[in-house]
C-alpha cells in the first residue's frame, strides 16, 4: 500500500472516505482491502465500511471474507 501523505489525504473527497470523519481512506485497492481487514468497534461501523467499499471495489469484501489477497 502506497503511503499517504497527510497533503494527499487532505485533497482527497469526502466521498474517498469509508469511516465517519474522514477515516478509513479507500480512494484506491490497496487502501479498500486495509479497510476491509481493519479490525471496528460496533457491526454498525462494520456495516457503512463494507458497504461504501463493496459499492467502490465490487466483490472485494467477498474477497477479504473468503481469504483472498
Amino acid at each position: 500500500m502506497a503511503k499517504l501523505s497527510t497533503a494527499k489525504r487532505n485533497a482527497l473527497p469526502n466521498s474517498a472516505f469509508a469511516g465517519p470523519n474522514r477515516t478509513f481512506p479507500i480512494q484506491d485497492k490497496s487502501h479498500a482491502l486495509a479497510a476491509e481487514r481493519m479490525g471496528r468497534p460496533g457491526p454498525e461501523l462494520r456495516a457503512k465500511i463494507d458497504a461504501k467499499v463493496a459499492r467502490k471495489f465490487p466483490g472485494l469484501g467477498d474477497a477479504v471474507r473468503r481469504g483472498v489477497k
